[in-house]
């Protein structure tokens, strides 16, 4: 009885573990098309050794499906934010394994790097900041779906 359990294992195995079903699970660049609400929060370390900066913020990001996004964003350093929006863009890299890197460009700040998880079919993602002396993260959220066109 367990020789004749063996094969149908053994087959189940394979077809589990096939091309065919991972690649039906993999992200790309398309996984995060359309608008994301993003919430950040951490602390900047200054170089000069002063105490450290308290950062929370908001962003709406526009991912375009191929690698570039578009945000605006209000981030407060110390409880200090500037009015209006503040606006970016950058380009962004989706792994196969939904992991994923961006650089974010804002005019008169030096280039910003993150390194995020995309998660629930591309509706939520987790990043962090991966640059010096910058230990901040934060969790997106779609809330603007591209349209499709069929």
């Amino acid at each position: 009885m367990k020789f004749r359990n063996s094969p149908f294992l053994l087959t189940l195995a394979l077809i589990v573990s096939s091309p065919l079903m991972s690649h039906a699970s993999a992200c790309s660049n398309a996984t995060i098309k359309g608008t994301y609400a993003s919430t950040l929060h951490g602390q900047i370390f200054p170089q000069d050794g002063s105490a450290p900066l308290t950062v929370t913020g908001v962003v709406k990001t526009t991912n375009d499906g191929n690698g570039n996004f578009t945000q605006v964003d209000a981030v407060a350093v110390n409880g200090n934010v500037a009015p209006g929006w503040r606006p970016g863009s950058g380009t962004y890299t989706v792994n196969p394994d939904c992991t994923g890197t961006s650089t974010i460009m804002i005019p008169g700040m030096r280039d910003l790097h993150t390194q995020f998880i995309v998660a629930q079919s591309g509706n939520t993602t987790h990043f962090v900041v991966i640059d010096p002396g910058v230990a901040t993260a934060g969790d997106s959220e779609r809330v603007h779906a591209p349209e499709h066109s069929d």
